[in-house]
């Protein structure tokens, strides 16, 4: 539906399996975050019935998503980790505009970015795996994820005008760029 501006080079994949413990508790943490991001998202907008239905079901699949990464951690013997302070998500926050109908959009819209960034980077993982467990399983989240960033931009269509929608894409794609360049290579999703 949409391509990122900036594609994450192999020195990010390098720095994700040099410290793939730390990798899997970021990424624990990130899917705990989205769930409750679709909690919040339906219990801000109750009266857009398609985006309830969506966002209670994507609650739902991000908690299992998180259940999962917790058992890959659990058979590797590592612990939960503290919820970081994520900089690229305050970053793409901070691309908000102020008014509620440009926030709604902006809030959707910038939820499928997030999700298009976790497709291209499990993807990532998934490649430099070796075969197993751990490699099917982020095969397996990298398609959801493409999955839920296509989720968004489809509820953005619902509920604004298409042209309108593809404008403010276009812009945050661009910013979203501008973020994920100035960012370091962790082992975090982002």
């Amino acid at each position: 539906m949409f391509e990122l501006k900036y594609h994450t080079p192999f020195e990010w994949t390098e720095a994700v399996l040099a410290d793939f413990d730390t990798f899997l508790q970021d990424h624990a943490a990130a899917e705990k975050k989205a769930s409750g991001m679709a909690v919040s998202m339906l219990s801000h907008y109750p009266d857009r019935k398609t985006l309830v239905r969506a966002m209670t079901d994507l609650a739902i699949e991000e908690l299992i998503h998180f259940k999962q990464v917790i058992k890959l951690m659990q058979a590797r013997d590592i612990q939960l980790g503290n919820d970081a302070k994520d900089v690229y998500i305050k970053k793409i926050r901070g691309l908000f505009r102020h008014g509620q109908d440009v926030f709604f959009l902006d809030r959707l819209l910038v939820a499928g970015v997030i999700e298009a960034r976790g497709h291209e980077r499990f993807s990532l993982v998934a490649q430099a795996l070796p075969e197993g467990k751990e490699k099917d399983f982020y095969v397996s989240i990298a398609k959801s994820e493409e999955k839920h960033k296509n989720l968004f931009v489809e509820l953005a269509y619902e509920y604004f005008d298409k042209a309108e929608v593809d404008q403010r894409l276009e812009e945050i794609l661009i910013a979203e760029a501008d973020i994920c360049s100035q960012l370091p290579f962790t082992a975090a999703l982002h």
